[in-house]
């Protein structure tokens, strides 16, 4: 179904609801018993509905949003008038969100060819892409007689004998391009002593993870780099973009903490 602007907002008369459509400021008497609902809000919650089911809401879809809007709108009301918002660290977490998300939108720029290239330069060791290798593993699980058990494997794989008794490894056997963080996280740091110059497409150990002994076949290093900007020019964008909004919220505080005074009680003890 398609809607033209607004054309059927008569449905909401017809279904019981009188909308005022008032000439007033943003700043609202929260005592008005009148509900405005601008086309701007309007377009919203339609907007929200089509994006959210896939197509413009049908007559009695366009009821229940309304009505749903306005219900919410009344009850919030009534939530303020009664002081329900006081001292609720939800709703003060939501407000100060909601503060933080439009400073930070405010003003935005397109940034400069320049300021990007600057920001690539300071921030270049973010970019860098780092070492990365590709093993295969035979793993013993932790135990007395691991180490021996690894070794016996280790000396049948280099006299090519088929027969190795390892056991099933819960990440898998096969490992593709793992930087040494990743690598790390996966196994522990004492792991990490296998790379350290390692032989290349021969099988070395034990090593000993945080889960037991294991062989490597350590089959490819691709050593680390730092992209050239055009490469990522897209990202940089992206990064320059939150550290200016950041540095907007950061600025906003700074400017409106003179205002506030802060009191703790200096006898307080954790």
């Amino acid at each position: 179904m398609s809607l033209k602007p607004y054309s059927r907002i008569l449905v909401f008369f017809l279904l019981g609801f009188v909308i005022y459509f008032l000439d007033i400021s943003m700043n609202y008497d929260e005592e008005s018993k009148d509900i405005y609902v601008s086309d701007q809000e309007l377009d919203g919650l339609f907007a929200a509905w089509n994006s959210r089911v896939g197509r413009p809401p049908n007559e009695q879809e366009i009821y229940n949003i309304v009505n749903d809007y306005i219900e919410e709108e009344i009850l919030y009301r009534e939530a303020l008038r009664l002081g329900l918002d006081q001292n609720d660290r939800i709703i003060k977490r939501r407000l100060a969100q909601k503060i933080s998300f439009l400073k930070q939108e405010s003003n935005r720029e397109a940034p400069k060819t320049n300021q990007l290239l600057a920001f690539y330069e300071t921030n270049k060791n973010k970019y860098f892409v780092p070492t990365t290798y590709s093993f295969t593993h035979y793993y013993f699980a932790q135990s007395l007689d691991a180490k021996p058990k690894a070794l016996v494997a280790l000396k049948n794989l280099k006299n090519q004998e088929a027969k190795i008794e390892a056991e099933p490894f819960v990440l898998g056997k096969n490992f593709n391009e793992y930087s040494l963080g990743e690598i790390e996280q996966a196994f522990g740091a004492s792991f990490l002593r296998a790379f350290e110059d390692p032989s290349l497409n021969e099988w070395i150990g034990p090593f000993s993870s945080s889960y037991g002994e294991h062989l490597l076949y350590i089959n490819n290093k691709k050593a680390g780099y730092l992209p050239e900007f055009d490469a990522i020019e897209v990202l940089i964008r992206q990064d320059f973009a939150i550290q200016e909004q950041e540095q907007r919220l950061s600025d906003y505080i700074d400017s409106v903490k003179a205002e506030y005074k802060v009191i703790i009680n200096p006898n307080y003890q954790l």
